[in-house]
């Protein structure tokens, strides 16, 4: 009996972070997390889904003709079967990246695969979860992202850059989370620091005001 995964949706738009931001993307969105994030801005993924084959899965991926495909949540690698349908798609030829948290091990993630992993900052309420060992699984292509709120978590993930070296092991990104951090006020403190990072804002809700953009 052929693996199945509970998806909350697929959908085609631009990619609206990381280093590919702006680039036509096929976004898969796993249903679950164990994760219960102060900021999270993707809760509906929480429960409910519809649980699809890998096949059914990767042929609506297909329909769309594009390079890039996004493997997020929830928090994707919640179900195992995740690790599968990514190296299905890797092996057609996507572009994959994986986008999440942590709190989960990256270990068996398919080498081919670009991580985008989030650190939980303080504000998040779940900091405590962060598996440091993780850092020693990223690459150069892969990414680390700090979700900022305030002061206290911008201070906090320069700590741990410095700490564990991020700069030498990938790219780092720095996010305001919208409507708590001035993104401005972000930007100007990481000119200040002169901070080996990426700032990054979502661009998909200036575009669409959070909506999906289908």
């Amino acid at each position: 009996m052929e693996k199945m995964l509970k998806i909350t949706e697929i959908f085609y738009s631009l990619q609206g972070e990381t280093n590919t931001v702006g680039l036509p993307t096929v976004f898969v969105r796993l249903t679950g997390c164990p994760l219960r994030c102060s900021y999270c801005d993707t809760a509906y993924a929480f429960s409910g889904g519809k649980k699809q084959t890998l096949t059914e899965v990767v042929k609506q991926v297909d329909q769309y003709q594009t390079r890039y495909v996004t493997v997020t949540g929830g928090e994707p690698l919640a179900q195992f079967a995740c690790h599968e349908l990514m190296t299905r798609l890797l092996d057609k030829g996507y572009v994959v990246s994986l986008e999440t948290s942590g709190a989960m091990d990256i270990s068996s993630v398919d080498p081919r695969v670009v991580k985008v992993m989030d650190l939980k900052t303080p504000s998040s309420d779940e900091s405590e979860k962060n598996l440091y060992q993780n850092i020693e699984n990223l690459t150069e292509k892969d990414q680390v992202k700090f979700v900022i709120a305030n002061t206290e978590d911008y201070l906090w993930s320069k700590s741990v850059m410095d700490k564990y070296e991020l700069s030498d092991h990938c790219e780092i990104l720095f996010s305001p989370v919208t409507g708590q951090m001035n993104p401005t006020e972000l930007a100007e403190k990481i000119i200040q620091d002169n901070l080996p990072v990426r700032f990054q804002i979502q661009l998909h809700k200036y575009l669409w005001n959070d909506a999906q953009g289908m």
